[in-house]
């Protein structure tokens, strides 16, 4: 459903035209019920993406921008990375600068990566150029002010749209001046996000559910080593 089919359906609903409500404040509207669906939840699978970066020879810190460069839109955050030879683990920043200060040079294939205020760091720093495969969840497009009537909101499923429009009717009836049929409509969609959420955000079903154990990670289960970083030479 694009953008200009959802203000038909919302003026057929309400019963009113574009003298009552112009284009551009329901596209405003329809915009809100879009960016509140994206926020709604941190990891909409529809967002899920992979890419690679290319490191830089003697260079621990990569921007979000630099990372998700290849990504439409970019990375809205990272999941996971690796290189072709090895998965690269995820610690804290305090962990990372205490084992890898940074008055301390140290070089080599990158083992540990963290995240901090949209950088990602690196541990060792990068002795020479690598490809870094990247998992993550990509931005949204902009919906909504200034969209083309053609426009269609990015990456949502079709249940999801009407869900748009539906803002849309509790909006208009809200600039209507209908408090009650527009807290009507808002729970309508406050009731249905809660529903398309559990249908698209369960666990997936290749992922085994682990109960009563310490350990949640087959692979450190399966490792010798204990799970600390790991220096450059080991």
């Amino acid at each position: 459903m694009d953008i200009s089919t959802m203000r038909s359906y919302v003026r057929s609903v309400v019963d009113i035209d574009s003298s009552d409500i112009a284009d551009d404040t329901l596209n405003r509207f329809l915009g809100e019920g879009y960016d509140k669906l994206v926020y709604s939840e941190k990891r909409w699978p529809f967002f899920e993406t992979a890419t690679t970066f290319s490191t830089v020879e003697s260079q621990k810190d990569y921007t979000l921008a630099a990372v998700g460069v290849a990504v439409t839109n970019g990375l809205r955050e990272v999941a996971a990375l690796r290189t072709d030879e090895h998965v690269i683990s995820f610690v804290g920043r305090d962990d990372g600068d205490i084992i890898y200060p940074l008055n301390v040079a140290s070089s080599g294939a990158p083992w540990w990566w963290s995240f901090w205020a949209d950088n990602v760091r690196l541990y060792p720093t990068p002795s020479a150029v690598q490809t870094i495969n990247v998992r993550g969840y990509k931005n949204a497009a902009a919906f909504g002010a200034a969209s083309s009537d053609a426009t269609e909101p990015s990456d949502f499923p079709d249940p999801f749209h009407i869900l748009i429009a539906t803002y849309g009717i509790a909006r208009a009836y809200e600039q209507q001046e209908d408090p009650g049929m527009a807290a009507q409509y808002f729970g309508i969609y406050a009731t249905e996000v809660e529903n398309l959420a559990e249908r698209y955000v369960d666990m997936p079903a290749p992922q085994p559910v682990v109960l009563n154990s310490r350990i949640a990670s087959r692979w450190r289960s399966q490792v010798i080593l204990p799970n600390r970083l790991r220096y450059s030479w080991e």
